[in-house]
């Protein structure tokens, strides 16, 4: 497991991520609604300032290991779904779009050697427990399941790391 996101400022989380290259490798897992699918959301990504954002989550689908969802969010046991918008794009190094509830994620892209450095922010949210808990545990999930998938093993279940991981953030002040 990588390191924790760091909280930024209240409603601030951050998390950067090493990743193996190449960056229009990173770049596509980052846009492309099938390689997105297999990490986070699948789903129709207007690649212009104000243009949509639909993404599609699947949870149970992320990974091929047994996984039971938490009663807390059996609502999503079918999926999850919503639409933001593209507030900036500059490929292959910088995406920013809305997010569900009035947040903002800037996802940036920089080279070293071979490798990627993601930085991920998520602005705007909550401040509140329940929010840093959902929320970092979410991006932290979904980012090694990234991980695993640019690396070619296989991702662990989403629902029973996010649960572990949740409980880390929502000690995190």
């Amino acid at each position: 497991m990588e390191k924790t996101g760091q909280i930024l400022s209240p409603g601030t989380i951050r998390f950067e991520r090493s990743l193996p290259g190449p960056i229009e490798r990173v770049w596509a897992y980052l846009t492309e609604s099938e390689k997105r699918g297999k990490w986070l959301a699948s789903g129709q990504m207007d690649l212009f300032e104000g243009g949509s954002v639909h993404l599609h989550f699947l949870h149970q689908e992320l990974s091929p290991l047994p996984d039971t969802i938490p009663e807390k969010y059996r609502d999503m046991k079918d999926g999850h779904h919503f639409t933001g918008k593209i507030l900036k794009v500059e490929p292959p190094r910088l995406l920013a779009f809305t997010w569900e509830g009035g947040s903002e994620v800037t996802m940036e892209l920089s080279e070293k050697d071979d490798r990627v450095l993601l930085t991920l922010t998520h602005r705007k949210l909550a401040d509140d427990v329940k929010t840093r808990s959902s929320v970092g545990g979410g991006w932290h999930t979904h980012l090694d399941i990234l991980i695993a998938n640019l690396e070619g093993v296989t991702p662990p279940p989403f629902w029973s790391t996010h649960t572990r991981l949740a409980a880390i953030y929502a000690d995190m002040v």
